[in-house]
C-alpha cells in the first residue's frame, strides 16, 4: 500500500507539472510617420517650335534642355523652355516610388492636336527624402505634326505624377 501511495504521489507530481501555465507580456507600438506630399511648382513647357513638311518630335529632358528630331526647328529664340516641377516631401530618410503617365496625353489649340508621351524623370523610379524633401523634374517627347497649325497649345486635362512610399 505504501508503494501504491507513492505511486500515486509521484504521478499526482508529475501531473501537477505537466498541466502548470506559464505566461509572457508583451508591448504594441506604432511610429506614425509625416505622411508624403506632391506639389506642383512649376509647369511643362516645350518653347518655341517651328514645323514643316516632315513631322517630328521635341525632347524635353527633366533638365530642362531640349532636342529635335524630323522637320522640328528649335529657333534662336526658344521662349519659354521648362521641364515641370514637383516638390515632394515626408519623413527624411524614406525612399518613394515615381509613377508617370504611361498613356499620351493631347496638347490642342483649338481643332489641332499633339501628342505628348514618352514622360521621363529626375530622379527616376524611385526617390529619397534627404532632410524630408526633393524636388523632382519631369520631362517628355512632344510629338509635331506635318505642318502643325500655329498657336498656343496646351492640355486640357493636367498630367498626373504620382509618389508613394517604398
Amino acid at each position: 500500500m505504501k508503494k501504491l501511495l507513492t505511486l500515486a504521489l509521484v504521478i499526482i507530481g508529475f501531473s501537477v507539472n505537466s498541466f502548470a501555465q506559464v505566461s509572457a507580456t508583451a508591448t504594441a507600438s506604432a511610429t506614425i510617420v509625416t505622411p508624403i506630399t506632391i506639389a506642383n511648382t512649376g509647369n511643362m513647357n516645350f518653347g518655341n517650335v517651328a514645323t514643316s513638311a516632315t513631322a517630328g518630335t521635341v525632347v524635353l529632358t527633366p533638365a530642362g534642355t531640349r532636342s529635335k528630331t524630323g522637320g522640328v526647328t528649335l529657333p534662336v529664340t526658344g521662349g519659354t523652355i521648362s521641364a515641370a516641377h514637383f516638390n515632394v516631401t515626408g519623413t527624411t530618410g524614406y525612399t518613394y516610388a515615381i509613377t508617370l503617365p504611361t498613356t499620351d496625353i493631347t496638347a490642342a489649340f483649338g481643332a489641332f492636336s499633339m501628342i505628348i508621351n514618352a514622360f521621363t524623370s529626375n530622379p527616376s523610379a524611385t526617390g529619397v527624402l534627404a532632410a524630408g524633401a526633393q524636388t523632382i523634374n519631369v520631362g517628355a517627347t512632344l510629338n509635331v505634326g506635318i505642318n502643325q497649325a500655329a498657336g498656343l497649345y496646351t492640355t486640357a486635362t493636367p498630367f498626373q505624377v504620382t509618389v508613394n512610399y517604398n
